[in-house]
């Protein structure tokens, strides 16, 4: 039910991308907004600040004053602040609630949410599944990817596909998903969550009670997830084992459906543009969300044939004189490179990783590329213990360069069938961000052919 916000002292934390959505929504409607933003005032700030002050919205910067804190109905945080922060403990002790900006579109929309977490595949799933939902509805991809949800509010939406990070269910007490996806679990966040254990249940309370979805889709090839279904609410899904009556799954190189022990073929593997058993996970959800919304079998296989891979995930950019080149520059952790580097079998591959170490095991991530990769270029902060593990576990073709430009020139002077970019680890160490690491890498290929 819609929130009468006229003349009611709304918090928002943080100068992000969602708290200005939740900004613009809350002024739109009737509140008296206040943006509070630890760090310092940037030129690139200018522009959103001058278009907030005047609509009224008042802003702080380079910490949090009393007087934006007292007396606030309510607090929306930005996905970045941890729970055990100061600000956070500060509105705990004068009883100030703090919700997502999630929560917040959620609490204000009749239209269904589907939810769709995990610690890797979240993004593809995302934008697949909206891109066949949109084939009969109005179907939008938001949360972590897209648009924050608070800008759809007021446009002609039927269904918002949504992807949810650990950090914004982390504040989303209340939010009810139609339908509730966990692509996977593995080890991530832990320092913003404080434990492991905390990082799952944040991404667990949309699965049950009291905010149990109507239906929940869970991986069954991971045994935690797997384990965990049998505590899911409302009907339960799993995808990529024949498991049950209701799931999805590759079999005869083709995805199957299954509902009420009912099966029926959905597409063959030669036919999806998306490569990697990663990625055939990611259409199985896809697959499973469109026929619980009674997408037909030959609108979910034409949409599935025409997708386009989102960029930085193992997105097949470019191709010259034999040699195919990947950008997987948001595989920022080991387990999600496994995913890009078992894709590949039986082919020349250079593997360009390294980056901000995230110090996590990598004993499977050299595993992988004994069997997978032929040639491993190694640059950023993380390269001595990626080469110290890699040698000690029998991979010996490795070679160190100082820069992505000279790592791309050694690649492609090995002439393999493949290059690809998936780092296993952040970019903070050279870039700003996944993204701008990922464009570097597809321009200066792009220069070269």
């Amino acid at each position: 039910m819609k929130t009468n916000w006229f003349d009611k002292k709304v918090l928002v934390l943080g100068l992000s991308k969602s708290g200005i959505s939740a900004a613009k929504y809350l002024n739109k409607h009737g509140a008296d907004v206040y943006i509070t933003e630890s760090r310092a005032r940037e030129d690139k700030d200018n522009e959103n600040i001058n278009e907030l002050e005047a609509l009224g919205i008042k802003i702080e910067m380079g910490g949090h004053s009393e007087e934006f804190l007292n007396d606030s109905y309510i607090a929306i945080t930005s996905p970045g602040i941890p729970p055990q922060s100061e600000i956070m403990q500060k509105l705990k002790d004068k009883n100030i609630q703090v919700i997502s900006e999630i929560e917040l579109a959620y609490s204000q929309t009749s239209k269904p949410f589907i939810a769709i977490t995990g610690s890797n595949g979240k993004t593809t799933t995302t934008a697949l599944t909206a891109h066949i939902l949109s084939e009969e509805f109005k179907a939008y991809p938001c949360g972590n990817y897209g648009v924050p949800p608070c800008d759809l509010l007021d446009g002609d939406v039927e269904i918002f596909v949504c992807e949810c990070s650990s950090f914004q269910l982390e504040y989303s007490e209340a939010f009810q998903p139609q339908i509730s996806v966990w692509t996977n679990f593995t080890p991530d966040h832990i320092n913003w969550h404080g434990n492991m254990e905390n990082y799952f249940n944040a991404k667990a309370k949309i699965f049950k009670s009291p905010t149990a979805p109507a239906f929940s889709v869970l991986n069954a090839k991971d045994e935690k997830l797997r384990e965990f279904s049998k505590e899911c609410g409302g009907t339960v899904f799993m995808f990529d084992e024949e498991m049950g009556e209701n799931c999805c799954y590759v079999k005869n190189d083709a995805i199957f459906f299954k509902r009420n022990g009912k099966e029926e073929h959905i597409i063959d593997l030669k036919d999806c543009p998306l490569i990697g058993e990663h990625n055939y996970q990611n259409v199985e959800c896809s697959v499973i969300v469109a026929k619980l919304e009674g997408i037909s079998n030959e609108h979910i296989k034409n949409a599935i044939m025409s997708f386009k891979v989102p960029e930085h995930r193992l997105e097949k950019f470019a191709q010259k004189d034999g040699i195919v080149f990947y950008n997987d520059s948001k595989a920022t952790n080991p387990e999600a490179s496994l995913v890009a580097i078992r894709s590949f079998i039986d082919q020349d591959v250079v593997l360009i990783a390294g980056g901000r170490d995230k110090n996590t095991d990598l004993k499977e991530f050299d595993e992988a590329c004994k069997k997978h990769i032929k040639t491993v270029i190694l640059i950023g902060e993380a390269a001595d213990r990626f080469e110290e593990n890699l040698r000690a576990d029998g991979f010996e073709n490795i070679i160190r360069e100082d820069s992505m430009q000279n790592a791309i020139d050694k690649s492609i002077s090995l002439n393999p069938n493949v290059v690809l970019l998936s780092p296993a680890c952040a970019s903070f160490d050279m870039f700003s961000g996944y993204e701008e690491r990922g464009k570097v890498f597809k321009e200066y290929v792009l220069s070269r052919l």
